[in-house]
């Protein structure tokens, strides 16, 4: 692992002399983005979805954000809470 690594980065290193630093970056990422493109098993149905999280389906609705608000405060536990101007030592006389 470690001399294919060290030969990677050589190849590397070699190809920022020849054509530059940003190109040799670009054509890096670029392989990269090939490599992952490559070891997927069903390409259609990851680029379905993909664009399926992009793009929702027309039929799926908007989030209302007011009425969702308006549920989630109404889900809140209400009490009642009662006070008084009474303390314990009053109430026992």
């Amino acid at each position: 692992m470690g001399i294919i690594f060290g030969c990677a980065l050589m190849a590397a290193g070699v190809l920022a002399m020849l054509i530059g630093f940003w190109k040799t970056l670009i054509l890096v990422c670029l392989f990269g983005v090939g490599y992952f493109l490559g070891t997927i098993d069903n390409f259609s149905s990851f680029i379905r979805e993909k664009a399926n999280r992009i793009i929702p389906d027309k039929s799926a609705q908007p989030i209302d954000i007011k009425s969702e608000i308006a549920r989630d405060q109404g889900t809140v536990m209400k009490t009642d809470y009662v006070f008084t101007s009474e303390t314990e030592e009053e109430s026992k006389e």
